[in-house]
Order: C-alpha cells, then sequence, then structure tokens
C-alpha cells in the first residue's frame, strides 16, 4: 500500500477530560517521521471538517478516540469500522458528536452532492481508542489514560507502519490491550 494516502485524525473535546485523548496523542505524534504518503490531523470535535478532509481521498483512516467500552481506564482498543455496513445519514448531525458512522454517512452524502463515489478509495477504517475515566467538564486527562497516551502513539506507528507494509495491520490482540501500571 505505499503509494496509497493514510489520514491519522486525533478526535474529541479537550475541554471534556479524557475525551480529549485522541487530540493529546497527535501531539505526541507529531515529533513522529512519518512517510508524506500519511497526514496527521488534529480533528479536535470538527467531524465536517474530517470528512470533507475524507473526500481528497484516502485508502485508509485511522481515527485516534477516547472510546467507551467498559473496560479499566486507560485500557487501549484497536477496533475496525465496517465498511460494508450502511451509513445512512441520521438528520442534521451534530459537530461535537460524530462518531465513524455519523462521519461516513455524512462523506457518503458529501460524495453523492458532489457527483463522486462515496468514500471512493477508503479501504480501512481502523480506531485507536482508550477508555476514559471520566468525561466531564474539565481540562485533562485523567491519569489512567494519561499514562496511556505514549502506548497508544506507539500503537498508531505500528498501525500506520503495518498498513503501509503489508497492507492490513494484525488482529486488535497484537496490539497491548492494557496500560502498564
Amino acid at each position: 500500500m505505499s503509494t496509497d494516502r493514510i489520514l491519522v485524525a486525533g478526535v474529541g473535546n479537550i475541554f471534556r477530560s479524557d475525551d480529549g485523548f485522541g487530540v493529546e496523542v497527535v501531539r505526541r505524534l507529531r515529533d513522529a517521521e512519518l512517510p508524506d504518503s500519511v497526514e496527521l490531523v488534529d480533528v479536535g470535535i470538527r467531524g465536517m471538517h474530517l470528512a470533507y478532509q475524507l473526500l481528497d481521498g484516502y485508502t485508509a483512516l485511522v481515527l485516534i478516540d477516547a472510546t467507551a467500552r467498559g473496560g479499566r481506564p486507560g485500557e487501549l482498543y484497536l477496533l475496525e469500522h465496517d465498511l460494508s455496513a450502511p451509513h445512512e445519514p441520521t438528520g442534521v448531525p451534530d459537530a461535537h458528536d460524530m462518531t465513524p458512522d455519523t462521519v461516513l454517512a455524512l462523506l457518503g452524502s458529501l460524495a453523492a452532492a458532489s457527483g463522486m463515489e462515496p468514500a471512493a478509495g477508503l479501504r480501512r477504517v481502523l480506531v485507536v481508542g482508550c477508555e476514559p475515566a471520566t468525561v466531564g467538564d474539565d481540562i485533562g486527562l485523567s491519569e489512567p489514560v494519561q499514562a496511556s497516551v505514549e502506548r497508544a502513539a506507539t500503537a498508531v506507528l505500528r498501525v500506520v507502519n503495518d498498513l503501509l507494509q503489508e497492507g492490513s495491520p494484525p488482529c486488535a490482540s497484537a496490539y497491548p490491550a492494557r496500560s502498564s501500571s
């Protein structure tokens, strides 16, 4: 996949404590040496911006986000979004709560409106997620989530490398699931 383009996007709201996880991981990755085919962006809560940016033609999207799945705070997940599932718009999207489903549905609507193939080249959507401890009104990550930022940055680099080298990252079990305490 070396000629393909990969978008790595940190999402979340820095004013809602652990919801800012994706943004913090992108900050950590700013100094990483990434190939020209990989673009790193801090999307924050701008889900519509992300949908428009995906129209520029990427083959893979790696989202970094707080992901509540019932685990221990700081636990990391590698999830793959099912692109074969229908992505129907559900009314006017809320810019502050755009899940991958919402972004992909909006992407399909934007592509159709502009006469483009929906998500024409997008073949993979992966999420590097972290179990939040809290998403209340506060600035700064909780201790267990902050402790997972470096591991998440390393996991993102491995996922990107795997996408570029092999076209397919290993299963989620190949990545550490929990932060070391």
